[in-house]
């Protein structure tokens, strides 16, 4: 079977995933590159970046790394320049770059700190990284895919942390609006709201439950770990998202 043959082919399309060195984000980066996509991985951890895009590249993909910090208008800018300079478009914008804090703090307590880097990260970021791309897409000519990461966290049930509900609520307002504004452009926008899934977000939200209700943490670990589900399926439907093959899927998305 060539590439070509696969479901959701991706071949040759420039495919940016923010958040891509690990977690939901880098799934996607994998299950993207082994489809045939040209995978930008944005990370700040710059050593788990760099790995993960040398192992893809171990593999035969093609995958490079820049360490970014979403949060900065410069800095997401400049990104932007750098893929413009070695791709010259983008195809498809993965957004999955995502903190929590303020694991169940009552707001009293939740410090103004805390909640500002979740915002700025979790919804700053997005908006960043969908302006600074716009022309990018436009150098395409036409059409392209955003796919932001949201969370059933403040769209369907209440989150762990005020600042994490808040900023996946406005995750999902932000994608739901940025697809009418952009419909003349012809790029398709969707959020996807993943359900309990095996990261180290997810993880580090299962052990400060454990250590506030008094639990054995490594015993709520190893069961959160059986029981959540795995980055990999939700990779795949970023994967099936990002092809030419999603074209009339719309709107916000929920996976287990």
């Amino acid at each position: 079977m060539t590439q070509a043959d696969y479901p959701g082919d991706l071949t040759g399309k420039v495919i940016v995933v923010t958040g891509g060195a690990q977690g939901i984000g880098g799934a996607a980066a994998r299950l993207c590159a082994a489809r045939g996509g040209q995978v930008v991985i944005v990370d700040w951890n710059a050593a788990t970046g760099a790995e993960a895009a040398a192992a893809l590249k171990a593999a035969g993909h093609s995958a490079c790394f820049m360490q970014v910090d979403v949060r900065s208008p410069e800095a997401v800018e400049r990104l932007m320049g750098e893929i413009r300079a070695s791709y010259g478009r983008i195809d498809v914008l993965v957004c999955a770059a995502g903190i929590f804090k303020g694991a169940f703090q009552p707001p009293d307590e939740l410090s103004v700190e805390d909640f500002e880097a979740v915002i700025d990260v979790n919804v700053k970021g997005v908006f960043l990284c969908t302006k600074y791309a716009m022309p990018l897409f436009d150098a395409r000519g036409a059409g392209g895919t955003i796919i932001i990461i949201g969370s059933g966290a403040g769209v369907t049930g209440a989150s762990g942390s005020l600042a994490y509900g808040a900023s996946k609520g406005g995750v999902n307002g932000y994608g739901m609006t940025l697809a009418r504004h952009i419909a003349n452009r012809q790029i398709r926008v969707n959020v996807l709201c993943p359900g309990g899934i095996n990261t180290e977000l997810k993880l580090g939200v299962v052990e400060a439950q454990a250590r506030r209700e008094g639990q054995v943490v490594d015993s709520a670990l190893n069961e959160a770990k059986q029981t959540l589900g795995d980055p990999e399926g939700v990779g795949r439907v970023i994967a099936f998202l990002a092809s030419d093959e999603a074209a009339y899927v719309r709107g916000t998305l929920f996976t287990r």
